[in-house]
This record gives C-alpha cells, sequence and structure tokens, in this order.
C-alpha cells in the first residue's frame, strides 16, 4: 500500500492555496485522491487549481486575517464534507527590510497573515474538529522561526511568534485528539519569495539559485500529517543545527556573517558575469 493511501478520501483544507507551497499542496493532496478545500484571497487562481485536479474541488476565497471568512471557511468546508481530517495552514506573506526600513504597515500586514491568520484558523478549525476528537493541523512556519536573519527582521518576528504559538498549543490540542505538526522551510522557489528578492539586500544574501522547490515542502507536509511528526525542517536537520547554534549565538552570529558573505560572492558570480 502506497504510504499516500491513508490519505484518499480524507477531507484537507489548504489556506495560502493560490500559489507557492499552497497550490503545490493542494494538487498533491488532489493527487492522492482527497476530498479537498481550497482557501485563499484570490478566486481565479483557485478556480485554476480546482479546473488542474478535475476533481470536485471546494473553492473558499478566504482573508485569513478577518476572523469571520475564516470561520465561514471552515463552516463550508464542513457542510460540504460532514467532516475535516486535516488542515493545512499555510498562508504567509513575507516583506523584507532593515532595520531602518521596516515600516510599521509591513510589520502589521506580516503579522496579520503570518501570525492572526494562522491563529483564526487553528481555533476555527479546533471548532470543527473537537467534537469528533480527532484531526490534524499542520502550521507551516519557516526556518526563520529559529534564527533571526538580516534583512528579514520583521518577517522572523512573527514566524518565532508562529513557532511559539504552535508549540504552546501542541499539547493542549492533544489532549483534545487534534495534533498540531510544524513545518519549517527554508527560502523556496514561490511568487513571494520571487516578489522578495526584487529586494538587493535579500538577493545578497540568499541567491535564486539556492532556492528550494515547493514539492521539498510538500513531502514534509506529507509526512508531518501522515506520521504526527511533531517538527519536520526543510531541508531535514537544519532546525537542529538552528537550535543548537542558540546555545553559542556569539560563534552563531559570525558563522551566518561568514555564509552571508560567501552568498555575496556566489550571488555576484551568478548574476555579475551575465551583466
Amino acid at each position: 500500500m502506497s504510504w499516500l493511501e491513508p490519505f484518499r478520501d480524507s477531507v484537507v483544507l489548504v489556506t495560502g492555496a493560490s500559489s507557492g507551497i499552497g497550490r503545490a499542496t493542494a494538487l498533491a493532496f488532489a493527487h492522492a485522491g482527497a476530498r479537498l478545500a481550497v482557501a485563499a484571497r484570490r478566486r481565479e487562481l483557485l478556480e485554476e487549481i480546482a479546473a488542474q485536479t478535475g476533481r470536485d474541488v471546494l473553492v473558499i476565497p478566504t482573508d485569513v486575517t478577518r476572523r469571520d471568512e475564516v470561520a465561514a471557511c471552515l463552516d463550508a468546508t464542513h457542510q460540504r464534507f460532514g467532516r475535516l481530517d486535516l488542515v493545512v495552514n499555510n498562508a504567509g506573506v513575507l516583506i523584507p527590510g532593515r532595520l531602518d526600513e521596516i515600516a510599521e504597515s509591513d510589520l502589521d500586514t506580516m503579522l496579520r497573515v503570518n501570525l492572526f491568520g494562522q491563529l483564526f484558523v487553528m481555533q476555527e478549525a479546533l471548532r470543527v474538529m473537537r467534537p469528533r476528537g480527532e484531526g490534524v493541523i499542520v502550521n507551516v512556519a519557516s526556518l526563520a522561526g529559529r534564527r533571526g536573519y538580516s534583512p528579514l527582521a520583521g518577517y522572523c518576528a512573527t514566524k518565532f511568534g508562529l513557532v511559539g504559538l504552535t508549540e504552546s498549543v501542541r499539547e493542549e490540542l492533544a489532549e483534545r485528539g487534534i495534533h498540531v505538526a510544524l513545518v519549517l522551510p527554508g527560502i523556496v522557489e514561490t511568487p513571494m519569495v520571487e516578489r522578495a528578492t526584487q529586494d538587493e539586500d535579500f538577493l545578497a544574501f540568499w541567491p535564486n539559485e539556492l532556492n528550494m522547490p515547493p514539492s521539498w515542502v510538500v513531502w514534509a507536509i506529507f509526512a508531518a500529517a501522515r506520521f504526527r511528526l511533531v517538527e519536520v525542517s526543510v531541508p531535514p536537520g537544519t532546525a537542529t543545527l538552528e537550535k543548537l547554534a542558540a546555545l553559542a549565538p556569539g560563534v552563531a552570529d559570525r558563522l551566518v556573517q561568514w555564509a552571508r558573505g560567501t552568498a555575496g560572492w556566489l550571488s555576484y558570480r551568478l548574476h555579475g558575469e551575465r551583466s
């Protein structure tokens, strides 16, 4: 039996499904035979996913920063399918900026999506899952939630918050029969990252050629849900290295500076010689 077989006919909701990791995840679950609901703000992109799968996919335009829209999304999923087995809590936004460039509005936007949005989805998923006493929530955070990097200070702050939130409620929800997993990707080739890499500081920090494909994160999400894993980093083991680095932050800072210099040299070799 394929290890994806348990997802056949399961009811899966993917947020942030219009592009990037969310889109790839939604298509993968549809391929695995899941009964799928997709949520994001842009209906036309969600409709494209539904058409591509060739399956009966529930399309729910949703702004996760609005609690009422999140509640309606969860209700619509439950009403259509009669239950909810898995939520991939994936919606996120990245706006890079150095300390003197961080705008209050940008940080507020990231907090509303990356932290409050994921909180609202967890709260409403709990409401729907609680009567059955079972279900899985996979929160997609970031390795930037374990270690801060410039020029991502604001983004890191929101992802640190999400990691802390997830770890804090994991035991609480386990007591109610709901498993909460944390997936921590590095930098992935997505439209969100493509927009961010128009920022020269970001590009010097991390050349595009080092980005991972979304499929790596998709398999981490599948593994977290299938095997009830607590935390999966992408690539594997990187979050553990970040935890070890926290034991000697001064040394870790020097390693990051060295890595930044190496990345800057690589970026010049890859881009400077082409111009």
